[in-house]
């Protein structure tokens, strides 16, 4: 059977299609939850966010214009709820906070070292300036072009590029003392 586009689901929705709603819900779920947890460094708070993501989307479904992608206009939102997270969070939480990362099968050491880098990498990531960290975020992750992040942050192309590669220098030098 044939997937139907986020388009399709979207006039479905708006006409009071439950199984439409929830078809949508199930095609982001996993994206936004991991930029949540990304972003937040807490399987909680991650949880949150999507939530927030998820009713702003219900609530505003019907402004959605169509002028982008579905998914552009979805990030766009999350991106705001999490600079809204942010501005309600107290100090930075501890890196010990972080949540381990499970394995469900019989870990190998080619696993293990993955989970460690996963775990260092989000830890790393909390230590980034928001700004920066969604660029990482919405680059490498959401798989979005610097326009379209330019478009989804209000910053321009050049500014995500350029936050980005310092980003990275950060990254690099907060991985590197992660492995020391």
């Amino acid at each position: 059977m044939f997937e139907k586009s986020d388009e399709q689901l979207i006039a479905k929705a708006l006409q009071g299609n439950k199984q439409a709603w929830i078809n949508l819900l199930k095609r982001y779920e996993k994206p936004i939850y991991n930029y949540g947890v990304r972003m937040t460094g807490k399987h909680e708070d991650a949880l949150d966010l999507m939530q927030e993501v998820f009713i702003s989307v219900y609530r505003n479904l019907a402004t959605f214009r169509q002028e982008g992608s579905f998914k552009s206009w979805l990030f766009r939102i999350a991106h705001y709820r999490c600079i809204e997270f942010y501005r309600r969070k107290r100090p930075m939480d501890g890196l010990d906070d972080i949540p381990e990362i499970e394995c469900e099968q019989a870990p190998s050491e080619q696993h293990i070292d993955s989970a460690i880098e996963n775990r260092l990498l989000i830890q790393a990531m909390q230590q980034l300036p928001l700004a920066q960290k969604s660029v990482i975020e919405l680059k490498f992750f959401g798989q979005f072009t610097f326009d379209e992040i330019a478009e989804l942050t209000g910053m321009s192309a050049n500014t995500a590029k350029s936050r980005m590669y310092g980003a990275l220098e950060k990254l690099k030098t907060l991985m590197e003392v992660g492995y020391a």
